[in-house]
């Protein structure tokens, strides 16, 4: 089995995104993929041929982390876009909001603070399911710093290739485009 990346262009002239910066995504998201499944097939074979205590063999268990989130990732992000911004579409999502944070508002600033910290990674409001609370967190890098047993809600992706070519270095305005063409219902269906 392997597979297959997803068809995000419908994205294309959302406002705030050129095409090219998004184009340029799609692309580095297929080469996510398409390693995914290149790192799954040389395992693979490599395990048929006895290979699997070769130092070959852990270094590439040690990358498909990275591959693999990569891909997922960026999947995530793509699918908490098109959308108009409009929380009220996700009332269940707002309730538990505002729950925890006493108003959407303030999730989306801590949100925010979060995602404009320095560095680059990904901002993730994930669900802990066994407490039931709703956690920002900053994430480095593909495949080190997820919090376990935790589900992703709400994926930004603060690497340069999301936001360079159309906003330079003013990030915030990147995440005020991100947040007016967050698709809440999507983000909620996770829940």
């Amino acid at each position: 089995m392997s597979y297959v990346a997803k068809d995000y262009t419908h994205l294309l002239g959302m406002e705030g995104f050129s095409d090219t910066l998004l184009k340029n995504h799609f692309t580095l998201y297929q080469g996510y993929v398409a390693n995914t499944n290149k790192l799954m097939e040389t395992m693979g074979a490599m395990l048929q041929e006895g290979k699997q205590a070769a130092p070959e063999f852990a270094e590439l268990k040690r990358r498909f982390g990275w591959e693999f989130n990569g891909m997922r990732l960026h999947e995530l992000y793509f699918e908490n876009l098109g959308g108009d911004g409009d929380p009220s579409k996700a009332p269940m999502l707002a309730l538990k909001v505002m729950q925890q944070f006493g108003s959407v508002e303030a999730c989306v600033a801590d949100f925010t603070a979060t995602a404009t910290m320095r560095g680059i990674g990904w901002v993730v409001c994930y669900l802990d399911p066994d407490s039931g609370l709703l956690l920002n967190t900053w994430i480095n890098e593909h495949d080190v710093g997820h919090p376990a047993g935790l589900t992703p809600l709400l994926v930004l992706d603060v690497f340069e290739h999301a936001f360079m070519i159309d906003y330079g270095l003013k990030r915030a305005d990147y995440l005020a485009s991100f947040m007016k063409n967050l698709k809440w219902e999507a983000v909620a269906a996770r829940l």
